[in-house]
């Protein structure tokens, strides 16, 4: 039977002082997420500046068929979903297989200074990074002497501005500065995980091998599915900034063909041309493609393995 309103009411108010703790938080989502969904009928107007926000000449889906027959529309979402899911195969796993090994080591320094040289990357900005990677991968940069000291290749290579290059470049990049960080959450999980079932299987003759298998991925799967199914959700805008910086080093237009995605055509034609209806509706309809891979995603997860968001 449900506890009836009064009771919930005094119990919200024997909490007081929690309650007060999470206004901030909430006052945050409201402000920056329902708020401005007002906004999104913008998408289906010419807004101008000067506009208010809904008054605006109604063009209904024109801007949606406009993005549609831009001449660069196949070759955006190529490339916004080419390196969302190659972020997603290599990049995922990266810390899960970091943090299954950490959990093999037996030295406890050699783990804590893996850990932490592992995790520092993520607090170095985009801004840097992108500034080491030009350094490091410029016609005369560390890499190209590396390789040629070693008879590898005769001339430099100019990795930065190679469109064949650029998505490894992405996806080396995103691991190298998140599996540190991303591993924290995995080694915490196997931190839970009963020691008796290693010891009953150890008696039972299981190797390292089969432990891993049956007892920690199989303690991690609960984790795992949950943070599958957020990076879905997220995944097609988790790389403005990171593809914005390494793009602008060397111009946009060198890689353009591999590196226009979603996020930085929105900034590029909509924000920078200040045609904001056009990019109000490209970014609506990444947020609908993106709702819909993570509702495809949390079903699945709940369907074939019982985990899911809701």
């Amino acid at each position: 039977m449900r506890k009836p309103f009064i009771k919930h009411l005094k119990e919200f108010g024997l909490q007081w002082d929690l309650q007060i703790m999470v206004i901030p938080a909430l006052l945050l989502v409201i402000v920056f997420a329902y708020l401005p969904l007002y906004g999104l009928v913008m998408a289906f107007q010419d807004f101008r500046l000067g506009d208010s926000i809904g008054l605006s000449r109604w063009v209904g889906f024109e801007h949606f068929v406009m993005f549609y027959n831009s001449p660069n529309f196949w070759e955006i979402i190529r490339n916004t979903f080419a390196i969302s899911f190659l972020k997603l195969f290599f990049v995922f796993p990266m810390p899960i297989i970091l943090a299954l090994i950490l959990n093999e080591v037996r030295s406890i320094k050699f783990k804590r200074t893996v850990q932490t040289i592992s995790y520092l990357p993520h607090f170095i900005s985009w801004v840097v990074v992108a500034g080491i990677m030009l350094d490091l991968m410029s016609p005369h940069g560390t890499l190209n002497s590396l390789l040629m000291s070693a008879g590898i290749i005769d001339s430099p290579i100019t990795f930065m501005g190679n469109p064949n290059y650029f998505w490894s470049i992405v996806v080396i990049t995103d691991i190298w500065k998140g599996i540190g960080w991303g591993a924290i959450i995995f080694i915490a999980a196997i931190s839970t995980i009963n020691p008796e079932l290693y010891q009953a299987a150890s008696i039972d003759g299981a190797g390292r091998l089969r432990k891993i298998w049956h007892i920690t991925l199989a303690g991690l799967k609960p984790t795992i599915i949950i943070l599958l199914i957020l990076t879905v959700g997220n995944m097609l805008q988790s790389s403005f900034e990171q593809i914005l910086l390494l793009t602008n080093n060397l111009g946009n237009m060198m890689v353009f063909e591999r590196s226009e995605i979603l996020d930085t055509h929105i900034f590029r034609v909509g924000l920078t041309n200040m045609r904001y209806s056009y990019a109000s509706a490209i970014g609506l309809f990444k947020s609908i493609t993106s709702i819909s891979l993570l509702l495809v995603v949390n079903f699945g997860g709940k369907k074939l393995f019982g985990e899911s968001l809701f």
